[in-house]
């Protein structure tokens, strides 16, 4: 509870009266450390990041809470799942296309009747120490049993039947499919996070659009996305095309879970990166444009933002993991269901009993680690060259860059310049995913782009060199369950 205003102290020398002392604002002291109450947003739960922001105040966070719409997806829930350690948040993406205007819907390629089903399905489970967020995609596709329920629809009573798991939503809402998801995973579902198609863009569009890097073109002709290879920065609309897309490769929908993780490690590092979380104002402004959009049960409230709001302050793309549940059939048919995703057992029990005992799912990593850039070293030809008067440098610059990866020429040459500072990647425009690469493998590096200079890239060493950076071509899934931390989707 918040602590009372205190009270004026009192003087030594009562003789002359003293005027009161300012009445101070009442302030919450910190919760202890029992239970983690911060919260990734999933791919279409993104604003939900928004809502950790530090530094925030009670008052606003109040009213924040008040633009919630609230479900209750655990009434009247037996049985459940014995609790683990830390948090577990079932955050789900739907439709809503309705409340998109005429014009964004043709442009974005939203048009049809929406299918008032679960468009992302995921766990968020966030460690008991405030340390790691693990975030578990579960294909909307997944070959699903549901518990006895009554249709939200018909109002029918249905005993348990097979499903695809986005299908549960349709049928009972929000606690038919906690409850089929619990009965899937054995993981208790502590909060319940829904955000549809309206409130994803509007977040991406206030945060200022996210930050992409895409090592091919990517394009899709059902939702129209059209992506050449490099780095771009999406707004809400674009952003939406990105995470709904399907048809880019012959991956589908395991495919499209991909794209999602990369857009939501992006997003926290924009948000991490910008200040935005730090800005009371601004965190404001961002929250008010995508709250009025979002459902949550009714236990997530003021204290659970505030306790997220704490959690937040120290958070990094470093800090999550993403994987999906581990399939053993891709096509798996289902007589009167259709084509699913039937889940690897064994795996799968291995990765939720992680969940539930508060385990990290990614290989352990060193914190040299190697990044994740588009183009592998081993394809990247380099010639260096010393831009200062300092013997050796360019051989030593030569070596580590070889020692890493990059196919060097082994032939180091003085610059004609040697008052360089800050070492410099020359490049040819054509060759521009290369250089990133490279860049990334040289810590506060400038890009400079000459036309004609071939597929050879140049590296001036400058004053500022220390060391080259380990990295590898993209696809880092690792360990049995193939997780990816964020920092290594987010770019380079």
């Amino acid at each position: 509870m918040p602590t009372p205003p205190r009270s004026p102290r009192s003087s030594a020398a009562p003789s002359r009266p003293q005027p009161p002392a300012p009445r101070r604002a009442p302030h919450r002291p910190a919760p202890p450390a029992r239970r983690p109450r911060w919260a990734m947003r999933a791919v279409t739960t993104l604003s939900v990041v928004v809502l950790a922001s530090a530094g925030i105040g009670h008052a606003v966070m109040t009213s924040l809470d008040a633009d919630i719409t609230r479900v209750d997806p655990f009434k009247d829930m037996k049985n459940r799942p014995q609790a683990g350690h830390g948090m577990n948040i079932l955050m789900v993406g739907t439709d809503g296309r309705e409340k998109i205007s005429r014009e964004e819907r043709q442009k974005y390629r939203l048009g049809g009747a929406p299918c008032h089903c679960t468009d992302t399905i995921m766990i968020v489970h966030i460690s008991e120490d405030r340390e790691r967020a693990s975030v578990v995609s579960l294909p909307r596709d997944s070959y699903a049993v549901t518990p006895a329920h009554v249709d939200r629809v018909s109002g029918k009573r249905h005993n348990g039947h097979p499903v695809k798991l986005n299908a549960a939503y349709a049928e009972g809402g929000p606690q038919l499919t906690v409850r089929t998801v619990e009965s899937m995973t054995k993981v208790k579902i502590d909060h319940y996070l829904e955000v549809d198609f309206t409130s994803f863009m509007k977040t991406v569009d206030v945060v200022g659009g996210v930050p992409i890097c895409t090592a091919a073109p990517l394009k899709d002709s059902y939702t129209g996305l059209n992506l050449p290879a490099g780095r771009h920065t999406l707004a809400g609309g674009q952003a939406l095309q990105f995470v709904r897309a399907r048809h880019v490769d012959g991956a589908s929908d395991l495919g499209r879970m991909k794209r999602q993780q990369r857009f939501m490690a992006a997003l926290v590092e924009r948000l991490t990166s910008s200040g935005i979380l730090l800005n009371p104002m601004k965190f404001r402004d961002v929250t008010r444009a995508v709250l009025g959009s979002v459902r949550a049960d009714k236990g997530f409230g003021t204290d659970e933002m505030l306790d997220l709001a704490r959690a937040m302050r120290n958070f990094s793309p470093s800090s999550s993991e993403f994987t999906t549940v581990p399939i053993e059939r891709m096509a798996f048919a289902v007589k009167g269901v259709g084509s699913t995703l039937k889940w690897d057992a064994e795996k799968s029990e291995r990765l939720f009993h992680a969940l539930r005992q508060d385990q990290p799912l990614s290989v352990h990593r060193s914190r040299g680690a190697a990044r994740i850039v588009p183009v592998a070293p081993q394809q990247i030809r380099v010639q260096v060259e010393n831009g200062t008067r300092t013997a050796g440098l360019g051989r030593r610059v030569d070596a580590a860059l070889a020692s890493t990866g990059f196919r060097t020429t082994k032939a180091p040459v003085n610059s004609a310049t040697r008052d360089v500072r800050r070492t410099i990647v020359v490049h040819d425009p054509r060759w521009d995913r290369s250089a990133t690469s490279l860049a990334a493998a040289l810590p506060g590096s400038e890009l400079r782009a000459v036309n004609g200079l071939g597929p050879t890239l140049k590296v001036i060493a400058g004053a500022d060199f220390e060391r080259v950076r380990k990295v590898r071509a993209e696809d880092p899934g690792q360990g049995e369950f193939g997780v990816v931390r964020g920092d290594e989707v987010a770019c380079s």
